[in-house]
């Protein structure tokens, strides 16, 4: 009897903590899969709720949403004579054709980013109380990695979502061109990286992709 007893409570505890060890192994399992998912150009994944206080502080920074630009946004932050010098390094780097669509990429990124969270019933909040150079950090910050490497997709996925990133960037394929798309996150990758070295940020690596 006493063995029956025994027997039947190990069968109902078992049955009792299937569904939690099974829940318990779905999200394992979803984190795994977060973590080595790859975003289009590289780099992970981010799938948590986007950033929005910095984002609108990121629009406020280059003119607000009707007129953002985001060579506007850079003066914001870093200063004319760093934005100049670094726009300057670029073009070496990449040539003026490449330079540009780059800037006016990341312009159509916002707008586009913008679009969507409208129609996904989205208000950017009151922008957080960032500026300047702590803006900047903010934003290399939010784009590096767990392996401290800035990826300019896991900023996208920070400051707008998952979701809304790979619209836009269906959105830029669409407009512009899968190339396009592809030389705005390689240039944001270095440039990033860049600002990160002038601001003291030595620990943040450079992608792959730049």
């Amino acid at each position: 009897m006493k063995t029956t007893t025994l027997l039947l409570a190990a069968t109902m505890a078992a049955f009792t903590a299937g569904p939690v060890l099974a829940a318990d192994a779905k999200h394992s399992m979803d984190v795994q899969q977060q973590q080595s998912a790859i975003n289009m150009f590289g780099g992970p994944v981010y799938m948590g709720d986007p950033a929005l206080e910095v984002t609108a502080a990121l629009v406020k920074a280059g003119g607000g949403a009707e007129k953002f630009s985001f060579a506007t946004a850079l003066v914001a932050m870093l200063g004319e004579d760093t934005v100049n010098a670094e726009v300057a390094k670029l073009t070496k780097q990449y040539g003026e054709e490449e330079v540009n669509t780059f800037l006016s990429g990341m312009d159509a990124a916002i707008g586009f980013g913008l679009k969507r969270a409208t129609e996904a019933g989205i208000s950017l909040p009151e922008p957080a109380d960032l500026s300047g150079t702590e803006l900047a950090k903010t934003l290399v910050n939010a784009g590096t990695a767990p392996d401290s490497t800035f990826w300019s997709g896991y900023l996208f996925d920070k400051a707008l979502s998952n979701k809304q990133h790979n619209q836009v960037m269906a959105d830029i394929n669409a407009k512009a061109s899968y190339e396009a798309d592809k030389v705005t996150h390689k240039i944001l990758n270095q440039a990033m990286y860049d600002v990160a070295q002038a601001l003291g940020m030595k620990d943040v690596k450079l992608a792959d992709l730049h």
